[in-house]
């Protein structure tokens, strides 16, 4: 009887928080399915922005074995012109020593010899005859090698020059690909931070379907009515937004607005790319460097500005860090002088196209932006 009245009881109970069971087997079900939802949306676009960064690195090691193709043949040339000189170097010299001995021999005779002299020197009308002939061609060629010994030093100097213009011009490309390799290694860590993200989200997933899968299990016979009705919350789980506009943003006007603001659309939602920017496919995709970003951000409110950093840094009025204000260009020394350029948006912080961010907001009051700032402010908009 005893034994009766504590089966009984037990009974009681489980049936006394039964609804209790099946509501929070429904709550965690629909929550599950909700982060399912959410993950897989993040999964997604995850995937997606891994796509641009590999492409990304895809094109920037076809530009950087471009640049050391023409490096090599920059090289190649160098080699050549050098080779040129060194011949005109030896021509040279050949004719400093005929010169030489032409000196000699008329130091020699005392320096009195003229064309006179040795003309009626002459022992009879035959040896006349030879000696006009033999003083005419030694003058004529005494000055053809001296027109010919100013031609080739001018022509050594053309050559030097030349050289080191190419130099200059391969010293130049040199960094670039230095610049261009430091930028693949950034593009990697964040495609590796981004997968190592998407790897853990995968994860994470399968957890919540495993425990989804418990859950209902769990929650009695009573579950298939539960399941029902989470199926038709999970329908209508809303997706993950695209990033927001930050807010910290001063308020600006008319078209220097417009230029800020052309931008945010591609925050989180961008990829640098060395030399993007300069074509439909790059801007539809958002596929930037620094100054093809500004370029384009400018073109939005119907301003023309070059497209390279050494161009932007040459327009617009110069003004000071003081005076900065929303619209003005900032520029810092990063794998060079004047290397990246931004827009500034205000509030110490500007909006570029940013190696390992793609286009992004970043802060020139602290870090590594605050110690590359050189202080250059152009103003293209007043």
């Amino acid at each position: 009887m005893k034994k009766t009245l504590v089966t009984l009881s037990a009974t009681l109970m489980i049936s006394a928080f039964s609804p209790y069971v099946i509501q929070t087997s429904a709550n965690t079900i629909s929550t599950l399915q909700s982060d399912l939802s959410e993950t897989q949306t993040a999964l997604k676009e995850l995937n997606a922005q891994i796509a641009k960064v590999d492409q990304a690195i895809e094109d920037n090691r076809k530009m950087i074995a471009q640049t050391e193709e023409e490096i090599k043949k920059s090289e190649a040339q160098v080699h050549t012109l050098q080779a040129e000189i060194d011949q005109l170097e030896k021509e040279i010299e050949a004719r400093n020593e005929i010169l030489k001995e032409r000196a000699r021999m008329m130091q020699e005779s005392g320096g009195t010899i003229s064309y006179l002299d040795v003309i009626f020197g002459a022992q009879n009308f035959s040896d006349f005859i030879n000696r006009v002939s033999a003083v005419s061609t030694i003058m004529q060629a005494d000055q053809k090698i001296i027109d010919e010994q100013a031609e080739a030093i001018n022509l050594v100097k053309e050559k030097q020059d030349t050289i080191q213009e190419t130099l200059t011009s391969l010293n130049s490309k040199k960094e670039e690909l230095v610049a261009m390799q430091g930028q693949i290694e950034d593009q990697k860590a964040q495609n590796d931070a981004l997968k190592a993200s998407l790897q853990s989200k995968e994860q994470k997933t399968l957890a919540d379907i495993e425990d989804l899968r418990a859950s209902m299990i769990a929650a009695t016979p009573a579950v298939t009515t539960t399941s029902t009705n989470s199926t038709s919350t999970s329908s209508s789980t809303p997706t993950a937004s695209a990033p927001a506009v930050p807010t910290s943003t001063p308020k600006v006007t008319g078209s220097i607005s417009t230029v800020i603001n052309a931008g945010y659309k591609y925050i989180g939602n961008s990829v640098y790319v060395f030399g993007g920017g300069r074509s439909a496919y790059d801007i539809a995709n958002g596929r930037f460097d620094c100054s093809g970003f500004v370029h384009w951000a400018f073109s939005q409110a119907g301003v023309s500005v070059g497209a390279s950093t050494d161009s932007l840094k040459n327009q617009g009025t110069a003004v000071s860090v003081s005076d900065m204000k929303p619209g003005d260009l900032v520029f810092f020394n990063t794998y060079k002088t004047d290397g990246h350029v931004g827009i500034y948006i205000g509030g110490g912080k500007f909006i570029g196209s940013q190696s390992s961010t793609g286009v992004a907001i970043a802060d020139m009051t602290s870090g590594y932006w605050k110690n590359t700032f050189n202080g250059r402010v152009k103003r293209i908009m007043n």
